[in-house]
């Protein structure tokens, strides 16, 4: 029944989760069921989603649970948005799936099967968030991610990563149970309503009162790494690189800005949003966010928590264009969650190729191994264009659109912002790569070793390919967003 539709691509990962628990001491089988779950969950949202979503003649697909205690109903609606954060998961699951069985193997990790489960409740996760049609269903998948990849966090069981486990569930508990649900609460009350709709759903409430939920909720969306919330994500590189990818570019992170943009647009409406007595301050704590976390990167030995500091400062710039509240920067922020998604993981597949098959994980540590690595620092150099902003690749797009929402708005001073970030991602990322190949190692001797396992280097080359492809091919990407905005 068309009506069922948004639930198939809930279905589908947890369908998968079964058959990996079930095929778990045979890896063979529980890796190929890892992998038909993940080209099954591209088909149905690629193929049996977008197309009417994108069809103006058809109704968007959705479902309606059954009404609960209170009123309360799960409720799922595809929309532009949703659509576009569900297709970043759903075709990231796979070149994720293929380098996590390189990595995995070839780190000879433990609690591979736990590892590919909790992979596979995260992408349900996603959709439940990317599909849903109210607050209520939003935060219960919101909160069912946290869960699910608190093991993946974890997964080596060590002090340390015990103690970044509890960072990350502090914190993002912390910010959802006192914030993001008395946002819920309190829109519920003053609204009486709770479902998403276009131009927002607050126009009946008090300014003042839309401003106080407006703070709850940006405060309450933690996974957006706003500072002073943005503690969890570089304690949380302790995990395993295949779940940093995971973090970075396929869920949770992108979870928090995709919710701060669907609550901006649903909820408030960019109007609303743009107006001074309500997105003013998020203007400004987006904007220290961005250039505060991009120079606490410049200064990181480790190579993922450089990337981690390089993940807070880019969603900064998704958050900015949700408050700056002009259609260009809006359209830029959704088109930024796939650039850097694509650009990020990238980034996480090559710093775990690299510990694959050297061990290493400090930037001082890379010097001249990019003539053992040529493929994995090449795609390493090519992400690192793409995050920064240069053409051809597809980060140049969702900057400039943000650089025009910014120009456009109230705030025109904001382009500063985005070419300062752009100037110290330049700093602490392309050197990486120009080093790995025109300087020699340090002692002067080659080393032993060559690139990771075929499928670690055929992910990054992946998802390094889709990085410039995005920059030839956005048209899909804006005529979505223009789609959002033009509601």
């Amino acid at each position: 029944m068309p009506e069922l539709s948004p639930l198939i691509p809930l279905l589908i990962p947890i369908v998968g989760a079964v058959g990996i628990q079930l095929t778990g001491r045979w890896e063979n089988v529980r890796e190929g069921v890892t992998m038909v779950s993940a080209l099954a969950l591209l088909l149905s949202v690629a193929l049996g989603i977008a197309p009417s979503v994108l069809d103006p003649a058809v109704a968007n697909p959705r479902w309606e649970g059954p009404t609960l205690v209170g009123g309360l109903q799960f409720l799922f609606v595809v929309e532009p948005l949703g659509l576009l954060y569900a297709l970043v998961g759903a075709v990231l699951w796979i070149p994720n799936s293929i380098y996590s069985i390189g990595y995995m193997r070839g780190h000879h990790e433990q609690n591979q099967t736990r590892f590919y489960t909790c992979f596979a409740l995260a992408l349900a996760s996603v959709m439940g968030i990317a599909f849903s049609g109210n607050l209520f269903t939003l935060f219960v998948f919101y909160e069912a991610l946290s869960v699910v990849t608190f093991p993946l966090v974890t997964h080596h069981g060590s002090p340390e990563a015990r103690k970044s486990g509890r960072i990350y569930v502090g914190i993002l508990f912390g910010t959802s149970m006192l914030f993001f649900l008395f946002a819920i609460v309190g829109t519920y009350q003053l609204a009486g309503r709770m479902d998403f709709a276009p131009g927002g759903i607050l126009e009946s409430v008090a300014r003042g009162d839309q401003g106080l939920l407006f703070l709850l909720f940006m405060l309450g969306i933690g996974k957006a790494a706003l500072m002073p919330f943005h503690f969890w994500l570089p304690a949380a590189m302790v995990a395993p690189t295949p779940v940093s990818a995971l973090l970075h570019a396929v869920a949770v992170v992108k979870a928090g800005v995709f919710c701060v943009l669907k609550v901006s647009v649903y909820v408030f409406g960019t109007e609303l949003v743009a107006s001074p007595a309500t997105g003013n301050w998020l203007i400004y704590a987006a904007s220290f966010t961005v250039v505060v976390a991009s120079l606490v990167a410049l200064y990181q030995d480790n190579l993922k928590r450089r990337l981690a500091y390089s993940t807070v400062g880019q969603l900064g710039y998704i958050v900015l264009g949700a408050a700056l509240g002009t259609k260009l920067a809006i359209i830029g922020g959704g088109m930024h969650i796939v650039m850097h998604a694509f650009g990020k993981i990238t980034l996480f597949f090559c710093a775990g190729a690299i510990y694959v098959a050297t061990g290493k994980t400090k930037v001082s540590q890379l010097v001249g191994m990019g003539r053992q690595m040529p493929v994995t620092f090449l795609a390493f150099g090519v992400a690192s264009l793409s995050i920064i902003g240069l053409p051809p690749l597809g980060g140049a797009w969702s900057k400039w659109y943000l650089g025009l929402g910014s120009l456009a708005s109230t705030h025109p001073s904001v382009v500063f912002v985005f070419l300062l970030s752009s100037i110290l991602n330049v700093a602490y990322l392309l050197p990486i790569a120009i080093k790995a190949f025109y300087l020699p190692p340090e002692d002067g001797k080659e080393r032993g070793f060559a690139e990771a396992p075929w499928p670690c280097v055929a992910a990054l080359s992946f998802t390094a390919a889709g990085s410039v492809a995005l920059f030839f091919f956005p048209e899909p990407l804006y005529r979505l967003m223009l789609t959002v905005v033009a509601t």
